[in-house]
């Protein structure tokens, strides 16, 4: 079949774990909270990307430049709550599109971040996602029992008189490198689409935490593989097709929350 081929592997690949990392980072961003950091550190990967590709640099490492420092500035200002990723969102999106309009190729690089460009990850992608991988899975081993302590005991470091900034600057920080990697690869609105409705399906019919990070993966990476195939099949781009699909299996779904 096509989609094994070699010219598409190294693609399916590095989106797939893409897939699962965002899907797991999602359900802790729901646990906070704060799921529109998401698209907030998305907008700014995307610009940052945009602005590396003007500049000559690779889209993945413009990417995560953009976001990690939203995730900076956020710690630094101490902003809470939903309204800084608000703020990320405008300045994502009054950057990219002013890039875009004053760079050669500007329009067509803009809506490929947009869009998403995952028939042309390359190697280069596949390194990135293989290290946010480990990244993920060495960083939630560690923040995974904070964050869902500070979720039900919101005044216990205050309490221990522990500061909180580290592990929440570990948090935005991971969140950011995933968003970024994620943009660059399968697009903006792709990867807010995979951090989004797995965690938000998973939250509706888990009965544990662990049930919760295992129905989201599998909801997000059947989803992905489901889209990739349907989209080389029919001749579509990858990302609206992917959103389109997570969008429709959240509809038709049968899920619903368990009573309390």
């Amino acid at each position: 079949m096509m989609a094994w081929d070699t010219l598409f592997l190294v693609p399916f690949l590095s989106g797939l774990v893409v897939a699962a990392v965002l899907s797991a980072v999602g359900v802790l961003l729901r646990l906070r909270n704060e799921w529109l950091a998401a698209l907030g550190l998305a907008h700014l990967a995307g610009a940052g990307a945009l602005v590396g590709l003007a500049m000559h640099v690779p889209a993945v490492l413009g990417a995560t430049f953009g976001a990690a420092a939203g995730a900076v500035i956020k710690a630094i200002g101490r902003f809470r709550g939903n309204s800084v990723y608000a703020l990320m969102i405008l300045a994502g999106w009054s950057t990219t599109l002013l890039v875009a309009a004053n760079t050669t190729l500007g329009s067509v690089i803009g809506h490929a971040m947009v869009e998403g460009q995952l028939y042309f990850a390359g190697l280069l992608h596949l390194a990135a996602a293989a290290m946010l991988a480990v990244a993920t899975a060495a960083g939630l081993y560690w923040l995974m029992p904070i964050v869902i302590r500070n979720r039900f005991f919101p005044g216990h470091d205050a309490a221990n008189q522990q500061s909180a900034w580290r592990w929440q600057l570990a948090f935005d920080l991971l969140t950011a490198l995933g968003m970024a990697v994620a943009t660059a690869t399968v697009g903006l609105m792709a990867a807010f689409a995979l951090v989004f409705i797995p965690p938000w399906l998973a939250f509706r019919s888990a009965r544990n935490w662990k049930q919760a990070l295992l129905i989201s993966i599998g909801f997000g990476t059947t989803g992905y593989i489901a889209a990739f195939l349907l989209a080389l099949w029919l001749d579509q781009p990858f990302g609206p097709v992917l959103v389109a699909l997570l969008l429709v299996v959240a509809g038709v779904s049968p899920i619903k929350r368990r009573p309390a």
